[in-house]
Order: structure tokens, then sequence, then C-alpha cells
């Protein structure tokens, strides 16, 4: 599942005629970068929730790319990453954990090692973490030497604390309690991770050393080629 379905105010100064996921990097959208890495991993099919200026993704890359599915779940308003997530279950079908990704970033995660961890602790969800290199920016997570996240808090990561980043396995269990009211927002950072973690669904974590790319503001979107 891809979220993809933002404004992307912050970018929009720079990238104002496609959703941020859409950005040019070499001619060719972020967005289709960062899904030929995960097809390399192994992913046989995605799940995008659009919104903002959505035909523009659903016109380049149709019912397929690089030869796996892909399907959409449309956002008629927006719901944030939280809303835009619940919309997507709908489409998923089955019980197995499912990768969730930003359409903003990219992070090259230890995959295998994070559905093992996944499976191993019996988490509801489990975090690709990296090495903050900015204070305030990226959330914060504290972990126990079993691996289970003990804490983790928005936006709040010191340099070189582990960091948040935006790559989860995720058990569709644990979400089956989480209802939203129709044309409410949702976060998933801010509500739904919070919830769930007080009612004690597990949380793991597993730092990987690949290289983390966040095209969110204009900096980091120059630097991103």
């Amino acid at each position: 599942v891809i979220l993809a379905g933002g404004l992307g105010t912050r970018l929009r100064q720079v990238v104002s005629d496609v959703p941020k996921p859409m950005a040019p990097i070499f001619g060719k959208p972020f967005l289709a970068h960062q899904m030929d890495h995960w097809i390399r991993k192994g992913v046989d099919g995605f799940i995008v929730s659009v919104g903002h200026l959505r035909g523009v993704i659903i016109d380049y890359f149709g019912d397929g790319y690089g030869g796996v599915p892909v399907t959409y779940a449309v956002e008629e308003e927006p719901l944030g990453t939280g809303g835009g997530l619940l919309l997507a279950l709908e489409h998923l079908g089955g019980d197995k954990p499912f990768l969730l990704l930003n359409g903003d970033t990219y992070f090259d995660v230890d995959l295998s090692g994070m559905r093992q961890l996944h499976e191993q602790k019996k988490a509801g969800v489990t975090f690709g973490l990296f090495r903050a290199t900015e204070a305030g920016r990226f959330g914060g997570i504290e972990m126990d030497s079993s691996l289970r996240i003990t804490s983790f808090s928005s936006g709040k990561a010191e340099v070189g604390q582990l960091a948040n980043g935006g790559v989860y396995v995720i058990d569709p269990a644990a979400l089956l309690g989480f209802d939203r009211q129709a044309g409410e927002k949702v976060s998933f950072e801010d509500d739904i991770l919070p919830r769930l973690f007080a009612e004690g669904v597990p949380f793991c974590g597993l730092e990987s050393p690949g290289r983390f790319v966040d095209i969110g503001i204009p900096s980091d979107y120059a630097s991103a080629s």
C-alpha cells in the first residue's frame, strides 16, 4: 500500500503541476523509481491511495506497472494518511501482513529481515528505522534489547537517534477495530499508531543501513537525484 494522496504543500513552490510522488527525477516520476525498487525486492502488487491530482498517477501507471498489478483507493476528499490507509484496506483482501509506504519517501530497508522479525515477534506493526541526520524532523523511536518498541514520538528524533523511516510491515488484524467517520481526516502517525500502541498492539523495529530519501521539502527534492 502506497500513500500518495497528500496535497504536497511544502513542495508546491518547485513542483506544482503534479502530485508530490510524481515529481520528476531524471525525467521519471519519483513514484516510478520507488515502485521499481520494491518490485526488485519481490513486491507483486500495489494499492495506491490517491487524492490530489490523482488522474496524473492513474494515467501514468494504469492497472499495471513493471509486470505487477496496480489498483487505486480513491479519496474523493482529503482523508489524511490514516484515512487513505483505511480506504486502501478495502482493496487488500486476505489476512496476511502487508507493506505500507509513503509516496514521497524512499528507504532501502532490509525487507526480508523486517518480515522475519514481524513473524517471530508476532508484531502488529514493524517499523523500518534509520539514524536521524536532522534534529526535530523525524519521529523518534526507542526500543528494548528484544527490538520491541517502547516509545515513539512524532518529529522528536535527535541527530543519531533511531527514527521512523515510514516503511512498515502491518498485520491487517491490528487495524480491524479502527473506525473512521465519513469525511473524517485521520493521521496514521498521529492518530492510528498512538491508539494501537496504547491498546497494547506489539510494535517492533529493525534498523536498516540503506539509503533514506525524503522529497517532501524543496532542498531534499533538489538532492534526490
